[in-house]
């Protein structure tokens, strides 16, 4: 009794559990739409929602579309990660979408545009990467400046210089457009120099060549994020920074520099999922593109969904994905393939539940607590009575 209830009074088990708890109704709800639809051919769609790359009959093809599954999933970890590494030191960093942005208007811009000065060699692909997340960082620097020294909530500089960013990225991408059509040149066609390399993974998908050092390098920010908040001097003093400034103030942490760093960081890692993405050749930037990549705000989604843990962090970026991708399995005559960002839209709202969850969960294990300890009193009296009694 005692070691369940140690199990159920965990706080990652409980924000697992409500995670869990979050998906499947948010599944139900997604059902019950595609119900109200069309009921005929309403659990065929749901289930090809979420078989994604299971439909495939060929355990190649599988793989294959499998390995572009996880090549979708890393830029939007590191989005995450921009967002939960800024919400634990109190801030929210809605300007995710517009550093991605940036990083990934940067990085193609050198790989396409430009060559090593003095050399006829263009820009290799860790140069394109470095400045990138460069560029980020200044961003996530300027909405931290603004926060930290003039109190503008980084919420509205975000939000000014996602647009910003996003029509800075369409101005200077517009000399590398492909003019036969809309998007930048492809890079494997034009700067193969700067694809990220595969180090030999895209044998492992069937040679999806889509699956690039982006995927395990997400994973390995991933676990370097949770070590710098959990484990390290300066994560103590940035969470302490955002839970009470003036406390920490009070302590000599240096609040205004710790607001700054939080925002370069965050700036950093986001500008770097868009740096990553584009240089793996997965796609091609629209430069008519008139709202900034939803891959920004997805971020926030999948932050949340992973219960604002790093870790947790991996599994929700990559559980949106596989629901995202598989959303176009479903019949487009009676169904909209946006089914799957309503599921996620419903998981995620049912995310701000996860408190409300968590504390039902200890409410329900207190009151059976009293309840035994109060039968265990109740227990002992007789047996104190008799005792009393002999004693007599």
């Amino acid at each position: 009794m005692k070691q369940k209830n140690s199990l159920l009074r965990n706080n990652g088990f409980q924000t697992f559990a409500t995670s869990i708890l979050c998906i499947v109704l948010g599944l139900i709800v997604g059902y019950l739409a595609l119900l109200i639809i069309n009921a005929e051919g309403a659990w065929t769609a749901i289930v090809n929602v979420m078989k994604n790359f299971f439909k495939y009959p060929s355990a190649a093809a599988r793989m294959k579309y499998f390995g572009s599954t996880l090549a979708k999933t890393a830029p939007l970890i590191f989005c995450s990660l921009s967002v939960l590494f800024a919400y634990k030191v109190g801030l929210f960093n809605i300007g995710a979408a517009g550093q991605y942005c940036l990083g990934m208007g940067v990085a193609l811009y050198l790989a396409l545009q430009h060559t090593i000065p003095g050399h006829s060699a263009q820009i290799p692909w860790y140069v394109c990467l470095i400045c990138g997340i460069v560029v980020g960082g200044i961003s996530g620097a300027f909405c931290g400046l603004l926060k930290a020294y003039c109190n503008v909530n980084v919420v509205i500089s975000g939000i000014m210089l996602n647009w910003i960013s996003l029509y800075g990225t369409n101005m200077l991408l517009k000399p590398v457009m492909d003019p036969s059509g809309k998007d930048t040149f492809r890079l494997v066609s034009k700067a193969k120099q700067a694809v990220l390399p595969t180090l030999g993974m895209d044998k492992l998908f069937s040679k999806n060549q889509y699956v690039t050092i982006a995927i395990p390098c997400a994973i390995l920010v991933a676990v370097i994020v949770w070590i710098i908040l959990d484990k390290t001097k300066l994560g103590y003093e940035l969470k302490a920074t955002g839970n009470n400034p003036n406390a920490a103030k009070y302590c000599g942490m240096k609040e205004n520099r710790n607001i700054i760093l939080t925002m370069v960081i965050a700036g950093g890692l986001a500008a770097m999922g868009g740096a990553m993405y584009y240089l793996s050749d997965v796609e091609q930037w629209n430069v008519n593109a008139s709202s900034v990549p939803a891959m920004g705000f997805n971020g926030i989604a999948a932050a949340f969904l992973g219960g604002l843990n790093p870790i947790g962090s991996i599994f929700s970026s990559y559980f949106i994905t596989h629901i995202t991708v598989g959303g176009g399995n479903v019949d487009l005559s009676h169904y909209c393939a946006q089914i799957a960002d309503f599921i996620s839209a419903v998981i995620i709202y049912l995310c701000g539940f996860v408190l409300f969850f968590k504390t039902l969960i200890n409410n329900r294990l207190r009151k059976a607590e009293e309840r035994f300890t109060q039968k265990e009193r109740d227990a002992v009296k007789p047996a104190n009575a008799n005792q009393e009694g002999g004693n007599k």
